[in-house]
């Protein structure tokens, strides 16, 4: 069964390190994608693009930094991508999943875990589920490198990203329609 990300329930933030002592969050405002699941529900794939110059930190400054070349490099690399490459699922109900980062031109894999509620059918008749996943990677592994020495030997900006996903999808309608019948005729 196919489902689409519904962005005006979903969230992707992320949180960095400030000086080694505080945490500078953010989040992207645009993305799309979609999750493939087995006829009984279970995980099977997860696609994510995310639009590179939707960044918000809430500082206007740090977010043009952020678009830059010394960052993001939005002009030449205006999205970001993940594509799951195997989910399986854990014991404890949660997901593992592995998955490809292309992120400055630069792929490489990431994974995390994911815990997924169970379906269930808004007041306008649309099969809904939400997810949630919590995971981190080193920003120099995709060529984010900028960065500045403090007199004290540390960082400005740490180099783990660690990042949260709130994800809602809705069920494509024909997909929709086919478990409302598959559902009426049980």
């Amino acid at each position: 069964m196919q489902w689409n990300i519904d962005a005006a329930h979903s969230a992707i933030e992320f949180g960095v390190k400030h000086l080694g002592i505080s945490t500078t969050k953010g989040r992207f405002q645009a993305f799309q994608g979609s999750v493939r699941t087995a006829p009984d529900g279970a995980l099977r794939a997860l696609e994510v693009a995310i639009d590179a110059a939707s960044i918000n930190t809430n500082v206007p400054d740090r977010d043009a930094h952020l678009k830059s070349a010394d960052f993001f490099d939005v002009q030449q690399y205006p999205e970001i991508t993940y594509r799951s490459t195997a989910v399986t699922p854990n014991p404890d109900g949660t997901y593992r999943i592995e998955g490809d980062l292309t992120m400055r031109g630069v792929t490489r894999p990431v994974s995390f875990t994911a815990e997924v509620e169970q379906p269930v059918t808004d007041p306008w008749g649309n099969r809904r589920i939400a997810g949630r996943a919590t995971g981190k990677l080193n920003r120099k592994e995709w060529g984010l490198t900028w960065n500045q020495l403090l007199e004290t030997g540390g960082l400005v900006v740490g180099e783990e990203v660690r990042f949260n996903l709130d994800i809602e999808v809705v069920a494509e309608a024909a997909a929709a329609e086919a478990a409302s019948a598959e559902a009426a005729a049980a």
